[in-house]
């Protein structure tokens, strides 16, 4: 499985190590008390219809690429802060990326979940 930013048609990968948290107590976790994630990580947090979902930063220690996502299109895309952010937009899907990870992302573009081999 891998995360693909897609915005003119020339995807390429955002995520090759790709982590869903879909129960209530995984989403309530996201990536608290972790010391760091690979450079390659996203963590997908899949919802049943689109609203207002709030990411929080407390007890997360390195910065987050966040993207907002309605039907794989970017509703918002926001860096948040160690300890100290927090952001909120609509959307069915949020996915948190290392920071600077999503730096390319626009709202508006397309980002989607591949599975399949991994290409080099």
């Amino acid at each position: 499985m891998r995360l693909v930013h897609d915005p003119d048609g020339a995807a390429r990968p955002l995520a090759t190590e790709v982590e869903y948290a879909e129960s209530m107590l995984e989403q309530g976790r996201g990536l608290m008390f972790r010391s760091s994630i690979p450079d390659d990580y996203a963590l997908v947090f899949p919802f049943d219809h689109a609203s207002r979902q709030f990411i929080h930063m407390l007890f997360v220690r390195f910065p987050l690429d966040v993207l907002w996502l309605v039907d794989e299109e970017v509703q918002a895309v926001e860096t948040l802060h160690p300890w100290r952010s927090v952001g909120y937009a609509n959307a069915d899907t949020v996915i948190e990326l290392p920071g600077g990870a999503a730096s390319a992302v626009s709202e508006g573009d397309t980002v989607r979940l591949e599975s399949g081999m991994r290409q080099a």
